[in-house]
């Protein structure tokens, strides 16, 4: 391999390091947003619930391979949704063995206001950035969504 190829990947593994580092920095500072929104909501079910509000009422193996989780766990934390009047589950009609989940309107009111809370905390934070820094994030979203679809992708 020549040097120039050397450096580039270099470059390429240091650029996935930090933007690993900052998206998971930028998760975890969100995350006590959601705590003050309703206290028993751990990451797992505040996951568990926006993906429901965001899919619809999906198959729990469908939301157990998008969240990564192990379908023992993805049962426990649907009934704690469910038990807050979250999310709903309920049975196939046609095949006993598949299950349903679909959030309930107090599930979907609560992922709005997660939602808008993580959005208004994101918006003052940018708003202390100067105009070139922020300018320079807008142009970065495109490519960011781009790079979210192929990871998914990959993972699938």
């Amino acid at each position: 391999m020549t040097r120039v190829v050397e450096a580039e990947q270099q470059v390429q593994a240091d650029t996935a390091q930090r933007l690993r580092q900052v998206v998971g920095h930028l998760t975890r500072l969100l995350r006590p947003v959601d705590a003050s929104l309703a206290a028993d909501l751990t990451p797992t079910r505040t996951a568990v619930l926006l993906n429901t509000v965001r899919n619809g009422r999906a198959r729990l193996a469908d939301v157990a391979e998008q969240e990564g989780l192990h379908p023992t766990l993805l049962s426990r934390t649907l009934a704690a949704l469910a038990g807050d009047g979250l999310v709903e589950r309920f049975p196939d009609p046609d095949d006993r063995r598949v299950a349903w989940v679909a959030p309930t309107p107090a599930g979907r009111r609560l992922a709005q206001r997660i939602r808008a809370r993580r959005t208004a905390v994101l918006q003052e934070a940018l708003s202390g950035l100067s105009d070139s820094e922020r300018h320079r994030i807008e142009a970065a979203l495109p490519a960011l969504e781009r790079l979210a679809e192929r990871v998914h992708g990959n993972m699938t």
